[in-house]
């Protein structure tokens, strides 16, 4: 029975994201950047109290902020999910994003836990490497459980299920390169600017974020439990200082795809060298980075790391570290790489030595 349930939401959400995909290209055309900003919650669905503040409340003052910074530049067009203390279903926020054409989606939250937990962390949809990751992902998709035919709109998705949620990585593979630059970028501001302790980026699975069809980020902008921090979110000058620092990231982001630059430093390689083929099994790799620039599949040029290898996707080349046949090697993949500095790294699979979908190579039997 769990496994008829999965089929069907897998089934639900490929048709919509195709129909999703339909409406965005029978959307208005503009030439502005469009981004849709979705502050968490709202109306009866106050998000964490944490320390007595309301998440939902302090969400929609740093959303507001945001979009009063960016809409000061020409070029964006700002779009909200909402602009006052109002309840809208997750799948309404993804309709919006998709309607307007949007080329980002930043979904702002507030977090809790029980412990002294601290800092800010940004969500892209991916699998959950690990427990905690699960947790906040299951905390925010049992929002829910508080809309009206909630079982209809989501078929029957279950929020404390990890393959129900597994599932959901299907409609924003493609974008999670762009996702994964945006939430580094943010977190960077976060961390250089403010000096605030930065959990990371980091993948797990939800909903709001799989509705989507653009590169989409989910900004926990720190802890209401934690007092000191609570306080912090709560105030005029620290929704300012975190509004700014997103605002900060999405310019950068914009820039970045205006100018086709990506952080790379090293020159290019007249001989590329191409992706090796394995064609026994499913192999796993960590993809690492994604740039513009041809480069050599060597240590010096990734910061010491060996076992390299390179893809060509349309405009952008990308680097994998390592080759798996299991995906439960890449948690040492994965420790080997932030080691080395890359944080935002993730897991791709190959099948004969073409990549596919990480949870089409999940469902094999052997792994």
């Amino acid at each position: 029975m769990k496994t008829h349930r999965v089929s069907l939401f897998v089934s639900f959400i490929i048709v919509l994201t195709l129909s999703s995909f339909i409406k965005k290209d029978e959307g208005l055309r503009t030439d502005k950047f469009v981004v849709v900003l979705d502050a968490g919650h709202g109306g009866h669905d106050p998000g964490n109290l944490g320390n007595g503040y309301k998440e939902k409340d302090i969400a929609l003052k740093i959303v507001l902020e945001v979009g009063k910074q960016l809409e000061k530049n020409p070029d964006i067009k700002v779009v909200y999910t909402r602009k006052k203390d109002v309840f809208v279903d997750l799948f309404v926020r993804g309709q919006i994003a998709n309607k307007a054409n949007a080329d980002l989606f930043v979904s702002v939250h507030c977090n809790s836990h029980h412990s002294q937990a601290h800092g800010t962390e940004t969500f892209v949809l991916g699998t959950h490497r690990n427990e905690t990751n699960f947790e906040v992902a299951k905390k925010e998709n049992s929002v829910i459980f508080l809309e009206s035919d909630y079982e209809k709109n989501y078929a029957g998705f279950d929020p404390n299920s990890p393959e129900s949620v597994m599932s959901i990585l299907l409609s924003q593979e493609e974008y999670l390169d762009q996702s994964i630059m945006l939430a580094s970028l943010i977190q960077n501001k976060f961390t250089n600017s403010l000096k605030r302790k930065n959990r990371g980026v980091k993948q797990a699975g939800f909903i709001v974020l799989h509705q989507t069809v653009m590169p989409s980020v989910l900004v926990e902008t720190g802890f209401l439990s934690y007092k000191k921090e609570g306080a912090y979110l709560n105030s005029k000058n620290g929704q300012q200082q975190i509004s700014r620092s997103i605002v900060n990231a999405i310019l950068e982001y914009k820039k970045s795809l205006d100018k086709n630059v990506n952080d790379f430093s090293a020159t290019n390689d007249d001989v590329p060298k191409p992706l090796e083929p394995n064609t026994e099994q499913i192999i796993f790799k960590l993809q690492i980075a994604a740039s513009s620039k041809e480069l050599e599949t060597e240590p010096y040029n990734f910061n010491g790391l060996q076992n390299i290898s390179r893809l060509k996707e349309n405009n952008l080349y990308k680097y994998f570290y390592g080759n798996v046949g299991s995906y439960e090697e890449t948690k040492t993949l994965e420790k080997e790489v932030r080691e080395k500095g890359y944080t935002s790294s993730f897991v791709v699979a190959f099948k004969d030595g073409k990549k596919i979908a990480l949870i089409d190579a999940l469902k094999t039997t052997a792994n």
